[in-house]
């Protein structure tokens, strides 16, 4: 009798290890651990391809563009021999069947760029006329991107990126065209919302998940430490929270991302090219506070780094810009993403 027992007590033992492995699965159920992968002038090669995979992410973003001359020119221009081959249909398709061979899954995320940096959010035509032409050239663009992302079995597909007075201004047409693309894509479907509109976006109802590029401002400071970036997001995570709630949708960081520079928090969305002195150790810091304070949240889908070149050499300790490559930061993403690895 005395073997049943001990047989017995390990049998309770294992099913008891069993719950637990399996209540720890759950907390740590996948998330887009992703990255903004930035479009190759010529084909992207296999070495190029595995480098990218090394970030441990389980999402790469990749974003055919469309251009606009000047914000009063309503003709959208897209799918041209003048752009880099990564940001046309064939860069699309070639680099998401590279990523295919490493079992990575794919955010289509179409943008529009304005001459001169022009952001895309204050975009507003004056006449009827140039609202139509523009409407119907951004549908066609949309409307490709989105039949290749179904022909290639894209997992997510974005609709759009810091438009807020297109939608604000034009939402029939947004409800219409979220219907067209519905047609010919069966993935889910997103919107980009810059960080301080997306309480005020009316098409989340509309959507699979609300998108929300998050340069959230978290210090005026110039270096602020641990416990400092951590206030800086009580805030936000409360408004995120929020309407998150209010429209039963989880929310995806569409695009998240901090230079390695001083004050490089107090407007994390400012891309000049002078700045005040470099900052790795603020850099790290603050993708160390974003995955340990967000990621875990309930609310919380995932979201993609921004932003990831395909050269190793990209990056590095005079590099002010948004990418960690080469610095403290690559080691906080590794670190984090591979810690979902199995």
């Amino acid at each position: 009798m005395q073997w049943k027992s001990a047989l017995l007590i390990i049998q309770i033992f294992l099913m008891v290890g069993l719950l637990t492995a399996s209540c720890q699965t759950n907390q740590r159920s996948p998330k887009m651990n992703g990255v903004s992968l930035v479009a190759s002038r010529d084909s992207i090669l296999d070495t190029e391809i595995n480098y990218v995979a090394e970030t441990e992410a389980n999402y790469i973003a990749l974003m055919p563009f469309g251009f606009l001359p000047g914000s009063q020119e309503p003709q959208l221009k897209f799918n041209i021999n003048r752009q880099w081959f990564g940001e046309r249909k064939e860069g699309i398709e070639h680099t998401v069947s590279k990523l295919r061979e490493r079992n990575l899954k794919i955010m289509v995320k179409p943008q529009i760029w304005l001459r001169n940096g022009t952001f895309t959010g204050d975009l507003k035509f004056e006449t009827e006329e140039d609202w139509k032409q523009f409407e119907d050239s951004y549908a066609e663009f949309i409307l490709l991107y989105a039949e290749i992302s179904e022909e290639l079995d894209v997992e997510l597909f974005c609709i759009g990126t810091e438009l807020f007075n297109f939608v604000s201004n034009r939402l029939d047409f947004w409800k219409n065209l979220i219907s067209e693309v519905r047609k010919i894509y069966s993935g889910e479907i997103t919107y980009a919302e810059n960080w301080d509109k997306f309480d005020q976006t009316t098409i989340w109802d509309e959507l699979d998940y609300i998108g929300v590029d998050a340069y959230f401002p978290l210090s005026d400071e110039a270096s602020p430490d641990i416990d400092q970036i951590k206030e800086g997001w009580e805030p936000h995570l409360n408004s995120l929270e929020s309407v998150s709630d209010k429209f039963e949708k989880k929310i995806i960081f569409t695009e998240f991302g901090y230079r390695s520079i001083d004050h490089a928090l107090k407007t994390p969305w400012n891309s000049e090219r002078e700045h005040p002195g470099l900052n790795f150790n603020l850099q790290a810091n603050a993708y160390k506070v974003l995955f340990e304070q967000v990621w875990s949240k309930e609310w919380f889908a995932g979201g993609f780094l921004w932003k990831w070149h395909q050269r190793t050499n990209s990056g590095g300790l005079e590099n002010s810009r948004f990418t960690p490559q080469n610095k403290p930061a690559e080691i906080e993403l590794k670190s984090f993403y591979g810690s979902f690895r199995n």
